[in-house]
């Protein structure tokens, strides 16, 4: 906890000062604040605004890629993450240190400003400037139960157990000596539940995607309570996500065409239709009339439209690499192609899991064009650089190859969740109100070739695991597989599964048991060192 507090004390006036060539001999800098100094709406404003382009998932996406079966050994890696791909996962992992740090970091900025904001900046008395107050206090509270959720997600052994260990629990700003324990995650999730009733209460109404919305905070409650296990109310606030958003799953139609006789050979063609239709499908081109604009599910991970996202943290194309951060750099090095020198590729078996559907525009949308397909990827000892999938999940947006928004909400995972509750229902098959109907609903969108069959379930398991086949490829380099196979492994008897050329040494373990205690992420190294209580709250399985 100290490493904690003593960053973000630091780190607070890094927000209000601004770079000039006087840097070096001026101690105190035009345009530098102090918190002291944050009296008015507008200053809080700023400060929130500096702490909120920060917040992020971007490292729990990179973690879950390559440690779970998403991702297979890029051709470009010359030795980053391979342990934590093999499984070895351990208190001084980097991505466990910034998954923990950085949602505390957010928290104690939250805190800081509600601070402020009740303390030194009055409560305004023009209506318009009240909204402002009020909507600014709202957001932030939203981002805090968001944080407390990511960690509640990563560090708790079972979000269903109220009474289970959770993480550490703070609504002030602690000091230096303080050393909190965890606490229950019942605590925890009541804060996260006051936190969002405020923030609905008061929010915007007309907030666009990019920032905190009632959108946004519903299907958080939706994510919220279906890992809660409290299945009616997660079915209620995804349903009212599907019903009053405004959004629709995005189509994989129009599409360029003539399509392929063959779409599903090697992306790689020396001519004819193949290379038309690729050169079509994957055009970012902003020529009138716009190419591109026959792909709508392609625009979307382009950033080019909204399209089905519901909360999405911006990342603008401005801004050196430093600036922002750019998604993409979790699995490739300077673009999503195969000249990007990828790190980490579309893993073999999530590949084929792809290619055995015609028509299926997620495909194309996660492999780049320039991707390398070996049909004989099985028994060829050269498969690492002979079958070269390339991650195009964030194929990066005009004016920055690496960066993409990064999008955190969609309908299509509140169809899903709402799949998930009709499961625990009973209401499996038929064509309406049922787990069959939903997952027709999604394969219809993401199809180009046509409606999809509807699916029929044998029993409840059989419809669970078809709910979690459908959310590897529909959710996949966004953060969720490794949950999901913690929280549906159990249920379908199902685990990880990886191909054999999935990693650079044949021999390695393909996978672990769903119940495996690195399914839960251990209290980090640093943690461990600056907080004398939280030493004997470790989670299990992690010296």
């Amino acid at each position: 906890m100290k490493r904690i507090k003593l960053v973000l004390i630091s780190s607070f006036f890094a927000f209000f000062t601004f770079s000039s060539c006087e840097d070096a001999y001026n101690i105190v800098q035009d345009g530098e604040l102090t918190e002291s100094e944050i009296k008015t709406v507008t200053a809080l404003q700023d400060y929130f605004n500096g702490f909120y382009a920060n917040v992020s998932i971007s490292d729990q996406i990179g973690f879950t890629g390559i440690f779970t079966d998403e991702t297979s050994v890029g051709r470009g890696n010359g030795g980053g993450n391979k342990s934590l791909h093999r499984f070895f996962l351990t208190i001084g992992d980097d991505f466990v240190s910034r998954i923990w740090y950085d949602n505390y970091e957010t928290i104690n900025r939250v805190n800081r400003l509600i601070r402020m904001a009740e303390n030194q900046v009055p409560v305004p008395t023009d209506p318009a400037q009240l909204a402002q107050y009020n909507g600014i206090l709202a957001q932030a509270r939203a981002l805090r139960a968001f944080s407390y959720f990511q960690l509640l997600t990563y560090f708790s052994t079972d979000m269903r157990d109220d009474s289970a260990l959770g993480v550490m629990l703070f609504t002030n700003v602690p000091s230096v000596e303080d050393d909190l324990p965890r606490v229950a995650n019942g605590l925890v999730f009541a804060q996260i539940e006051d936190d969002l009733s405020f923030a609905f209460a008061n929010v915007s109404p007309s907030a666009t995607y990019k920032y905190v919305s009632k959108n946004m905070i519903n299907a958080m409650r939706a994510r919220m309570y279906l890992y809660r296990g409290n299945y009616p109310l997660a079915k209620q606030y995804a349903q009212d996500v599907i019903s009053n958003s405004g959004l629709v799953l995005t189509p994989a139609v129009p599409i360029p065409s003539p399509i392929p006789a063959n779409p599903y050979s090697n992306l790689v063609s020396t001519g004819g239709a193949t290379t038309a239709w690729n050169n079509n499908f994957y055009s970012n081109s902003t020529v009138n009339p716009p190419i591109v604009s026959q792909v709508p599910y392609r625009r979307m991970w382009q950033d080019l439209i909204q399209g089905e996202v519901i909360w999405a943290l911006d990342r603008p194309a401005t801004g050196a690499a430093g600036t922002w951060e750019n998604v993409a750099g979790n699995f490739t090095t300077n673009n999503s192609t195969i000249s990007g020198s990828p790190l980490w590729e579309v893993s073999r078996a999530l590949f084929n899991k792809y290619a055995s559907t015609m028509g299926d525009v997620r495909r194309y949308a996660n492999v780049d064009p320039t991707s390398l397909l070996n049909p004989n990827y099985a028994t060829v000892p050269n498969y690492i650089s002979s079958d070269v999938i390339v991650i195009d999940k964030y194929p990066g947006k005009p004016g920055f190859a690496t960066r993409n928004d990064i999008k955190v909400f969609r309908l299509s995972e509140m169809y899903l969740i709402l799949a998930e509750c009709l499961a625990n229902e009973g209401n499996i098959n038929g064509p309406s109100n049922s787990v069959a109907s939903v997952i027709k609903q999604i394969r219809d969108a993401r199809n180009f070739l046509g409606p999809q069959p509807l699916p029929v379930y044998a029993d409840a398991t059989a419809a669970l695991s078809s709910i979690l086949a459908e959310r590897r490829l529909e959710l996949s380099f966004e953060g969720h597989r490794y949950i999901d196979i913690k929280r549906l492994g159990p249920l379908t008897n199902e685990t990880l599964d990886r191909d054999n050329t999935d990693d650079d040494i044949s021999g390695q373990p393909l996978s672990i048991p769903n119940n495996d205690y690195r399914f839960t992420l251990p209290i980090p190294l640093d943690e461990l060192n600056g907080n004398v209580v939280i030493r004997a709250q470790q989670n299990p399985g992690y010296l």
